[in-house]
């Protein structure tokens, strides 16, 4: 199979680049740690699931066989730069790649060797670039901003819109285009259907248009039909009593505490014309992406 491609991942964007890519016909691989729900889901739509660990280079070696073309990316994670490094000497042991599209993120390109503002996951991901970057791989590196489907937009904002009827976040007056992740995987499918001239290149992957935080709960309010009002608070009280509270591990939860403090500081003022150009499509607004969601908003 020519065209076999391998998915790193059966959840977020690894199903659904999958599920996008078979429904083309496209052969697909899955690399998946268990064999779970969502594995089985992949399987139900015709991929190939085989089980590993992006971090044992002999699982990563066996799931490569035969493939030409891999999208790489994983949830956030401590082991993300050891898993590019293994990807990278794996791959390029392999000699058969044509194109390795890299999931990364939009705050690496304001990023330098020695910043130090950024979260532990974002500086991970500037240094897996430049690992895949030395491996001299044909790799697209694809950078989206903060995604809609963030516990910010989704399970946080959820808490507070029932409790109170607002958007509580320490974004201050801070602007941002957060991106839906079924436009980001949109667009890595089309990467991967017809790799052209895109290796070398960088997507940096946004919404439709900027908004302050009180635009966003303008299309909040529009999306669900009540008036949803945006309430700044202070970063470290949020950090203590909201986020904290939301179960999440502790090096996501300095990530997206870090996330919070760069909307704050404006770090996300920026839209891009990616998502269109590259599938043919704009990108979901934040009106469209709640609407679709309204129960989940609600309760």
């Amino acid at each position: 199979m020519a065209d076999l491609v391998l998915v790193t991942g059966a959840g977020g964007i690894g199903r659904r680049v999958t599920e996008l890519l078979r429904s083309q016909d496209i052969p697909v691989r899955v690399l998946v740690r268990r064999d779970d729900e969502r594995a089985a889901e992949v399987r139900a739509r015709g991929a190939e699931v085989v089980t590993g660990d992006l971090t044992r280079p002999e699982t990563v070696a066996a799931a490569l066989d035969g493939v030409r073309r891999a999208y790489f990316g994983l949830s956030v994670s401590p082991d993300q730069l050891l898993a590019a490094t293994v990807m990278a000497t794996v791959a390029k042991a392999h000699g058969e790649l044509e194109l390795l599209v890299d999931m990364s993120q939009m705050t690496v390109s304001q990023m330098t060797a020695t910043s130090t503002a950024e979260s532990r996951q974002q500086r991970l991901h500037w240094l897996s670039e430049q690992v895949l970057d030395w491996s001299g791989l044909p790799v697209v590196h694809v950078r989206p901003t903060t995604f809609l489907d963030n516990p910010l937009f989704t399970a946080l904002a959820a808490r507070s819109i029932r409790e109170n009827g607002t958007l509580a976040l320490p974004f201050g007056d801070g602007r941002t285009s957060p991106v839906a992740a079924e436009d980001v995987a949109r667009v890595v499918a089309t990467v991967l259907r017809d790799p052209g001239e895109h290796a070398g290149q960088v997507y940096e992957l946004t919404g439709p248009r900027v908004l302050d935080m009180t635009g966003v709960a303008e299309e909040f309010s529009t999306a669900l039909g009540r008036r949803v009002s945006y309430v700044d608070i202070p970063l470290e009280r949020w950090r203590t009593e909201v986020l904290a509270n939301a179960g999440l591990p502790r090096h996501t939860e300095q990530h997206i505490a870090t996330m919070a403090g760069l909307h704050r500081e404006n770090r996300y003022d920026r839209a891009t014309d990616h998502v269109e150009r590259l599938t043919g499509q704009r990108p979901l607004t934040v009106e469209e992406f709640v609407a679709a969601r309204k129960d989940r908003y609600l309760g």
